[in-house]
């Protein structure tokens, strides 16, 4: 019997095309290809040109951005002198400042000490690189990076892209675009004229643009004549003009002059027996720019505005804090007011300290001199304010007693108003009729000290004296601004306020969490507000009293030199001064009259109990709208009385007992219309 077996299969014919897997031929001999496995640096390459590739499209969109956004053309046009307008917080103009300018220099034509002071402080590389320098870059980023010195890392030719840029944000993008602008102003012009219209427009402090103008106004000469300490001076300002002005920081010019002359020495530009050898210059202004803007705020405003602008050259609008409505109602509450011969002052602001109205004089065309920021006068009882809350974080409480009675011992023997005493008085009642012998017992039980560190706390600069009884009654002198918003951290229970004519940046909450203001516990500030809400209710503050809660603090000075009113309502902390420029007694005036009825008035005002149109839209090129001029407004009556025209109706305006009445009579034939009085 035979094993069954399976048949030999045929033997396989060979393929002509031998193909593998998805019909590709494979090679003689039937194997499939083995794949090579890349290198570690083909690998490499193959992601750097791929990289590069991106970065490249990434490059050449950015580039084709910049070109678009970045005003190249502008660039090679000569620059405008500057001017800077000022807008209230509306937009309308309020004042518009020009420049101190002169006439171009010519590189050429100033001595090697005058170029090369500026171009060993600001570019030593100036003539090597193409406007930008990575060298001077890296050293910024490292120094800034390491905590060294902050530097800037901007050449020259940056710097005079900045001057047309037009913008003084610090942004990536306009990093960016200063960099384009200058590698086009390098590649239209030569280094001579970029140094010329650096030279010639750069900002030197004091609103004075370029080398020619700063030149004749520091040192009365001619840039062309210049000394190497004279030029090293001008040479330093360009940092910060408006903080190294040497007529206003002389030791900080001459700190910088001395690193620009050892820089001079370090590029070889002057010998180090010549750098030590120099003197500082004496300053010779024969000349300012004294021109009055026309409104007490945008005095004020000002420097601030200046500093602001350093970054820019061009002609700018910078939005300030000021409220057109509440400058025209502060200035009716004024001009109503029928101050005699007196002077008065009056300024307005947000708990934060944004300044929304000011007032700092009758007539601005007679007496351009601030009495809100520039004169410093006794506040009388309105500083009594930091003895009472020092005395609430000692311990005392509103209703605590303390003795009424005449001080008869010691040299320092106040009297009260009127010669009210009594044997015992609450804190309360203290405060409200503002008890002179009473406030200098506590400040006596309190200490000095503790009463200057509350003042100092709530941003009181001004000198105070320590031990001095007479501080409690307000004898050391101070400005209506720093007392005004010291009442602001108490309205806005966060403190130090720092009064202010731009808004500025939020700190975020990580700076605030090291570095925030500090604040009154609620029971302290519960029990503050319920003195000065006492004062005003049924103190010597009623002639204030609006039909909404108030709170404020009367004041008068020494032989009545001084008469204040000081308070909040409303979202608004408001000061009142009335005194004399000579410092004469006032007739008949103390803090809770007429400064008294000039906060109410305008606190009326600004609370818009009657409609309002609609603010017409502003023009910031447009005409600058006039705040300090006093218009004829009401006529006073005797004290207490005035008469005007308003809205077509005679208004007739008089007080009785402490409350406003408002009697309207109109021109026609409609019946008479009586407001309803404020509530006590």
């Amino acid at each position: 019997m035979f094993p069954f077996r399976r048949p030999a299969a045929p033997p396989p014919e060979p393929a002509s095309h031998p193909v593998g897997v998805g019909g590709v031929p494979l090679p003689e001999g039937g194997a499939p290809p083995v794949a090579v496995p890349l290198s570690r640096r083909r690998k490499w390459l193959r992601r750097m040109s791929r990289g590069f590739a991106i970065v490249a499209l990434l490059f050449i969109l950015l580039v084709g951005w910049l070109a678009i956004t970045a005003p190249l053309s502008k660039s090679l046009e000569p620059i405008a002198p500057p001017q800077l307008t000022l807008l209230a917080s509306d937009g309308t103009p309020i004042a518009r400042m020009g420049a101190i300018v002169d006439k171009p220099v010519k590189a050429a034509d100033l001595p090697k000490h005058v170029t090369g002071a500026f171009l060993a402080i600001e570019d030593r590389r100036f003539y090597s690189h193409w406007g930008v320098d990575p060298r001077s870059v890296a050293r910024a980023v490292w120094s800034n990076v390491t905590g060294g010195a902050t530097q800037g890392g901007s050449t020259i030719t940056q710097q005079l892209a900045k001057f047309t840029f037009l913008t003084p944000k610090k942004t990536l993008g306009r990093k960016a675009r200063e960099a384009l602008i200058a590698f086009w102003l390098e590649a239209w012009l030569s280094k001579d004229e970029i140094l010329e219209r650096y030279l010639s427009n750069a900002y030197f402090g004091d609103n004075t643009y370029g080398l020619r103008a700063a030149s004749m106004h520091y040192f009365y000469r001619q840039p062309e004549k210049l000394t190497p300490a004279q030029a090293a001076m001008l040479a330093g300002l360009v940092q910060a003009p408006s903080r190294l002005a040497p007529t206003k920081n002389p030791k900080l010019a001459e700190a910088r002059m001395r690193l620009v002359l050892g820089a001079m020495v370090d590029t070889g530009a002057m010998a180090e027996a010549e750098a030590r050898a120099i003197r500082t210059p004496r300053i010779d202004v024969r000349s300012r720019n004294t021109l009055p803007t026309g409104t007490y705020f945008a005095d004020w405003a000002l420097p601030e505005a200046r500093k602001l602008s350093d970054v820019g050259y061009a002609r700018q609008t910078i939005t300030t804090t000021l409220d057109s409505r509440l400058q025209a109602a502060a200035r009716r509450a004024v001009n109503g007011a029928g101050l005699g011969k007196a002077q008065v002052a009056l300024v307005a602001m947000r708990p934060n300290g944004e300044v929304v109205a000011m007032v700092g004089g009758r007539d601005y065309a007679d007496s351009p001199f601030n009495r809100v920021t520039q004169a410093r006068r006794q506040p009388g009882s309105t500083f009594k304010l930091f003895v009472y809350l020092a005395a609430l974080r000692d311990g005392w409480e509103p209703d605590d007693t303390i003795a009424n009675t005449p001080i008869e011992t010691g040299s320092y023997r106040p009297k009260n108003a009127g010669g009210a005493y009594s044997d015992t008085i609450s804190l309360e009642d203290a405060f409200a009729t503002s008890s002179n012998v009473a406030a200098v017992r506590l400040f006596n039980a309190v200490g000095s000290e503790k009463v200057i560190a509350l003042a100092r706390s709530l941003g009181v600069t001004s000198p105070l004296a320590e031990g001095d009884p007479s501080l409690a009654l307000g004898t050391s002198s101070m400005t209506l601004l720093e007392l005004t918003a010291a009442y602001a951290g108490v309205a806005a229970n966060s403190y130090p306020v720092e009064p202010h004519a731009f808004k500025g940046e939020e700190p975020g909450w990580f700076a605030s969490l090291f570095s925030g203001p500090d604040s009154f516990g609620s029971d302290e500030h519960d029990a503050i507000e319920q003195l000065l809400r006492a004062a005003v209710n049924r103190g010597t503050g009623r002639a204030a009293r609006l039909p909404t809660a108030n709170f404020g603090k009367t004041g008068t000075s020494q032989d009545n030199r001084d008469a204040l009113f000081v308070g909040y309502a409303n979202g608004l902390v408001v000061g009142v001064w009335i005194g004399n420029d000579d410092n004469s007694p006032l007739a008949g005036i103390n803090g809770g009259g007429l400064p008294a009825r000039i906060w109410r008035d305008f606190m009326g005002d600004a609370a818009g109990r009657k409609a309002r149109p609609a603010p017409a839209p502003s023009n910031p090129r447009g005409p600058v709208q006039p705040q300090d001029i006093p218009d004829i407004g009401t006529v006073p009556v005797g004290e207490k009385t005035r008469i005007g025209v308003e809205g077509g109706d005679a208004v007739v305006t008089t007080e009785i007992n402490g409350t406003r009445i408002d009697l309207r009579l109109p021109i026609d034939n409609r019946p008479p219309e009586t407001a309803a009085p404020d509530p006590p």
